[in-house]
């Protein structure tokens, strides 16, 4: 688990958001408001939801983002965590403590590194085409 993870705010631009990614070489963001975790913003998020749409750079990030993001706990088994990020496709998944504050994001990688055999049937499932979830034009 990656811990003293950079968040942005639902309110915060596209643009901020891009550079926080570029700025740190990550691919995704926990979106936290101060209730905590509102959801996650990926750069696949901002190419094809945001730039693809032709939405401007200083479009929300709550806009965009993938709100009712999965989200684990530090109590979770790592069986557990990668069941739930093979059931529904994601490669990162934020850590969240009693108040629903960030404390971490755990990713695929992560895993990887501490359970190769339990891993390579996760990234099976995750890599497995998935459903569009809008009708396409």
């Amino acid at each position: 688990m990656t811990r003293n993870v950079q968040v942005v705010r639902p309110d915060e631009s596209l643009q901020r958001a891009a550079q926080v990614m570029d700025e740190l070489n990550v691919g995704a963001l926990p979106v936290c408001d101060k209730s905590g975790l509102v959801g996650m913003i990926t750069d696949r998020d901002i190419t094809v939801r945001a730039t693809a749409a032709g939405l401007p750079a200083n479009t929300r990030v709550a806009d965009v983002m993938t709100d009712h993001a999965r989200w684990c706990t530090g109590e979770q088994t790592v069986q557990e965590a990668m069941q739930q990020m093979s059931d529904v496709q994601i490669r990162r998944m934020p850590v969240v403590d009693a108040e629903n504050r960030v404390v971490g994001i755990v990713s695929l990688g992560d895993l990887a590194m501490r359970h190769q055999g339990h891993v390579a049937a996760a990234l099976r499932r995750i890599s497995d085409p998935s459903m569009p979830d809008r009708p396409s034009n």
